[in-house]
């Protein structure tokens, strides 16, 4: 049997670009959609590399339990060896913003400081220890999920007990200063086997949704009301000649932690320094923004998983 490329995901529409490369470089490969399954684990799994994408925001697409079955799945391949590239660890931190902040914290990379609530009454009491703005997410995310920023203990009170409160999948809901940058943009630094391979600059003044692909797209929004520029400035955004501050320690901290494959989100505060918030293992990537600079994540993530076969 001839040894394949296996891809785990669930989302068709994030796997088109990258199985289009698959086609083009003549690689095999077969879709594992993560919707469903069964696995006997007395059989051994097929031979070749499995590449796993899959996504903490899952639910949001009615897959509410795709990661427990992919982790499922890659405790079943790891058990007979095969090779995953991001692992059931990096797994583990997609899906749980606390392991990745902990993660992060042992390579010395700096993250805002995070609160983990469990429970409305402790989020509550949690926000009483912050003096200025803070925000909060969903520990299980993806998309921006559960992003609000409040300025005072009150406003989130109102928020937790009205009728809009959205709470995290799996219950936490974090706590997080707000990290205030000069300009209204993130980074995000994309990296392919392992290596740094670009960083994105990602215009966040309409709001923290934030992923670059293409099928999350619907257009630059344009005001009706000031005069717009010719050609307005787009949300994604490579920038030439980027210095990763802590490059190496941001490398390190992928290998120690099975991810090949990532897009890491940082923000830089007024005094210059740089945070990281945010590990995405399911990655993405903005065709637009890619072909004004000439650099193709997916395409080498193809060219990759290819010699890795």
């Amino acid at each position: 049997m001839t040894k394949k490329i296996y891809v785990i995901h669930e989302n068709s529409e994030w796997t088109a670009p990258l199985y289009q490369r698959f086609e083009e470089l003549g690689l095999p490969f077969e879709d594992w959609h993560m919707a469903k399954g069964h696995i006997d684990l007395t059989e051994a799994p097929p031979e070749g590399i499995f590449y796993n994408r899959m996504s903490a925001s899952s639910h949001t697409r009615g897959h509410r339990f795709a990661p427990e079955y992919t982790s499922a799945v890659l405790a079943w391949l790891e058990s007979y060896g095969r090779k995953v590239f991001n692992n059931s660890r990096a797994l583990q931190l997609e899906i749980s913003k606390v392991n990745q902040y902990t993660a992060l914290k042992a390579f010395d990379i700096p993250v805002p400081r995070t609160i983990a609530a469990y429970g409305k009454e402790e989020l509550l009491k949690a926000a009483k220890t912050f003096d200025g703005p803070f925000i909060t997410k969903h520990n299980r995310a993806g998309k921006g999920l559960g992003v609000q920023l409040f300025q005072s203990q009150a406003a989130l009170e109102t928020y937790v007990n009205s009728s809009v409160f959205d709470e995290s999948i799996d219950g936490i809901t974090l706590l997080q200063d707000y990290i205030k940058a000069p300009e209204p943009y993130i980074v995000r630094c994309e990296f392919i086997g392992g290596k740094f391979l670009y960083a994105v600059r990602v215009d966040t003044s309409e709001g923290f949704e934030l992923c670059p692909a293409d099928a999350c797209q619907i257009g630059d929004q344009f005001c009706p009301i000031t005069e717009q520029p010719v050609t307005p400035e787009p949300k994604f955004k490579i920038l030439e000649d980027f210095k990763l501050p802590l490059q190496e320690n941001y490398e390190a901290f992928l290998k120690a932690n099975g991810i090949t494959f990532a897009g890491i989100e940082i923000i830089t505060d007024k005094n210059g320094k740089v945070y990281a918030y945010d590990v995405n293992t399911n990655t993405n990537y903005n065709r637009d923004a890619e072909e004004k600079a000439g650099i193709y994540g997916m395409k080498a993530i193809a060219e990759f998983l290819g010699n890795e076969l």
